[in-house]
């Protein structure tokens, strides 16, 4: 399987210890399938390139968990995003990337202010983009590097302007979808 990640350097060797421990699928290594989503995942930060890396994985042996947008899924990536123990001993872990509200929907809903099927229907709306996270060594070892390529100051703005209109639209509709439900007007 081809997979993309976006960062700062040419990392032909990844560090699963790197990351932040409360991403989506906890601490490990992220990748994507998606090669457009990987570019407009794109970042600039002074006095450093911007780096898309290609990779193979090689999934034969391992160990792999694949996540729906479903109930488990989003109390996968709840308990991981509040510093809960990984509960999932998996090679690697694959399923959607959560989108931006999905923490702060998961407290409204346990306040009582929304119904826990209401905060799901939120929560699966918008696209769906795939992460693969790399969460052992032996999984590392079987990702192997294939190129890079160094994106432009402007082709990062370019992809940013993308995501900007991505997330303005979701918002429009995830105002929609509540107003429906009568939470907000």
């Amino acid at each position: 399987m081809i997979l993309y990640h976006t960062g700062f350097e040419i990392i032909k060797e990844p560090d699963i210890h790197h990351g932040r421990k409360n991403a989506d699928f906890g601490q490990g290594f992220y990748l994507t399938d998606d090669e457009a989503f990987a570019h407009r995942w794109a970042r600039e930060r002074k006095g450093e390139e911007t780096v898309v890396n290609t990779y193979e994985l090689d999934t034969e042996g391992l160990a792999v968990k694949r996540f729906k947008r479903d109930e488990s899924w989003f109390e996968y990536i709840y308990g991981n995003r509040s510093h809960k123990p990984d509960p999932i001993s998996a090679d690697v872990i694959m399923g959607p990337i959560a989108n931006d509200t999905i923490y702060d929907t998961f407290g409204v809903m346990t306040s009582g202010m929304l119904p826990k099927e209401i905060a799901m229907d939120l929560l699966l709306m918008g696209p769906e983009y795939l992460q693969i996270t790399l969460k052992t060594e032996v999984a590392a070892k079987n990702l192997r590097w294939l190129s890079s390529v160094s994106l432009s100051s402007e082709e990062v703005r370019e992809y940013r302007k993308t995501v900007i209109s991505e997330q303005e639209e979701y918002q429009k509709l995830f105002v929609k979808k509540l107003a429906g439900f009568g939470g907000i007007q």
